[in-house]
C-alpha cells in the first residue's frame, strides 16, 4: 500500500504540533481513518463505544511477543487476571491509602517555590506520580530516580518507533521489578502490595489454581506503573495549566471543594492526555460506514471520543455540571482502565491540596507533548 492510499499521517509534524486540533479535524472529515502507523483510527464516540462493547471482535491481544496482564488479554484468560487486579482497587483499600496520597501531594505543594517560575512537569507532576506509585507498591525511595530516568528513555524510544531500543528498555524495567520481587522473597515479613502479589493465585481453562509466574507479576506491575507514571504526570500538567488559564474556576473550587471530582472529570474530557489504545479485529466488521478487514490493527482515539459533538452538547466548552456518561477517559467495558479507582482518588486529592495550598497559579508558557501522550512536555508557572 502506498502513502496515497492512506487517509492521513498520524505521525506528521502538523498532527504532533497540536494533536487535539488534528483529531477534531479528522473526526469531522474522516471518522474512521486508515494510516501506516495507527491502522484504522476510530475518532467518533459512538464507534468507539461499539468497539468496547464487542471485545470478541476488537481483540486486546495485540502483541504475540509479550504478555500483558490483564489488559492485553481476551476472555476467558482475561477474567481471572482481571479479578486479581481489581482486588487491589477496592473502596476499602483506597480509603486506607488515601492519607498517604494526601501526605505526598501536600509535601510537594509546600515545597513548590513561591513567586518564581517553576517547571511543573519535572519538579511537581512526575514526582507526584512517582511517589504515589512508590507508596502504593511499597517501594523504597531509592527506585525513584532510576524509574524517572526510565520513563524518559521509554518516551524517547516510543517516539522514535525504535523497537529494538524499546525492547531493551522494557527488559531494564523488568529487571527493576524482579529485584523488588526477590527482595520480598528474602524478607517475607515486609508485607505490601508487591509482596502480596507473590501469593495471588490464578485458575485458567479448568487447570489447577497456581500462583502467578514472575513474568505475569512483572507484566501486571508494568501495566499499573507505566500507565501511572506517564499518564498521571501528564494529567497533572493538564490540570495545572487549566487552573492557570481559568483562575475564576480555581477560586470557585477553593470555596466549594465538594465539586472538585466533577471538575476533574470535565477537565480530562476536554484534554485527555492518554491518546489511544490498540485493538485488532478478529473478523471483518463495519464501523462508521467503513469495512475493516479481519486481522487489522485498530486504534481507539480516546482524546477525540471525549470531544465528539454528537456525544456532548457544546463539546468544546468546559461544563463541570454536565453528565459524564459518555466520558471515555478511563475507557469502558471489560477492559476499563485497571487503575481507574486509584487515578480518580489521587487526582481529586491532588486538586484539593493544590488549591488549598495556593492562592494563585499563573502559567508563563507551555510546550505540547507528542504522541504517545498528549498534554504538555513543559508547563512553566508561577505559584503563590
Amino acid at each position: 500500500m502506498t502513502t496515497q492510499d492512506y487517509d492521513w499521517n498520524s505521525r506528521s509534524p502538523e498532527v504532533q504540533a497540536d494533536q487535539i486540533a488534528a483529531y477534531d479535524e479528522m473526526r469531522a472529515k474522516c471518522p474512521v481513518a486508515h494510516d501506516e502507523y495507527m491502522g484504522y483510527s476510530l475518532f467518533k464516540n459512538e464507534d468507539i463505544q461499539f468497539a468496547l462493547a464487542h471485545p470478541e471482535i476488537f481483540s486486546n491481544a495485540v502483541s504475540t511477543r509479550h504478555i500483558a496482564v490483564p489488559n492485553g488479554m481476551d476472555r476467558p484468560e482475561h477474567t481471572p487476571f482481571r479479578a486479581i487486579n481489581d482486588k487491589y482497587f477496592t473502596d476499602e483499600r483506597l480509603a486506607e491509602f488515601e492519607p498517604k496520597i494526601r501526605r505526598v501531594v501536600r509535601q510537594l505543594v509546600e515545597e513548590l517555590p513561591r513567586g518564581e517560575e517553576v517547571e511543573i512537569m519535572e519538579d511537581f507532576a512526575k514526582l507526584y506520580a512517582m511517589r504515589v506509585t512508590n507508596a502504593f507498591m511499597g517501594w523504597p525511595d531509592s527506585v525513584e530516580k532510576p524509574l524517572l530516568d526510565w520513563m524518559e528513555k521509554n518516551r524517547l524510544a516510543t517516539l522514535k518507533r525504535d523497537r529494538e531500543e524499546m525492547g531493551k528498555i522494557a527488559l531494564e524495567f523488568d529487571g527493576y521489578i524482579r529485584e523488588l520481587l526477590d527482595a520480598r522473597r528474602e524478607a517475607p515479613a515486609d508485607q505490601d502490595v508487591t509482596a502480596e502479589l507473590l501469593h495471588d493465585t490464578v485458575k485458567l481453562d479448568g487447570a489447577e489454581a497456581r500462583t502467578m509466574t514472575d513474568e505475569e507479576i512483572v507484566s501486571l506491575i508494568r501495566n499499573w506503573t507505566v500507565g501511572e507514571l506517564s499518564t498521571i504526570s501528564a494529567i497533572v500538567g493538564v490540570i495545572v495549566n487549566f487552573f492557570g488559564e481559568n483562575p475564576e474556576e480555581a477560586d470557585r473550587l477553593r470555596k466549594a471543594p465538594e465539586y472538585i471530582g466533577h471538575a476533574v472529570e470535565e477537565i480530562l474530557r476536554l484534554q485527555d492526555p492518554l491518546v489511544t489504545n490498540r485493538r485488532v479485529t478478529t473478523q471483518e466488521v463495519e464501523v462508521g460506514g467503513r469495512t475493516i478487514p479481519a486481522g487489522c490493527p485498530v486504534t481507539i482515539n480516546w482524546t477525540s471520543a471525549n470531544r465528539d459533538e454528537d456525544a456532548f452538547e457544546d463539546a468544546h466548552t468546559y461544563k463541570p455540571e454536565r453528565s459524564q456518561k459518555n466520558n471515555l477517559t478511563y475507557g469502558a467495558g471489560i477492559h476499563v482502565c485497571p487503575g481507574a479507582p486509584l487515578a480518580r482518588l489521587e487526582l481529586r486529592i491532588l486538586v484539593e491540596e493544590l488549591l488549598a495550598g495556593t492562592s494563585s497559579i499563573k502559567v508563563r508558557s507551555t510546550e505540547n507533548a507528542q504522541f504517545p501522550v498528549a498534554g504538555y512536555s513543559s508547563v512553566k508557572a508561577v505559584i503563590r
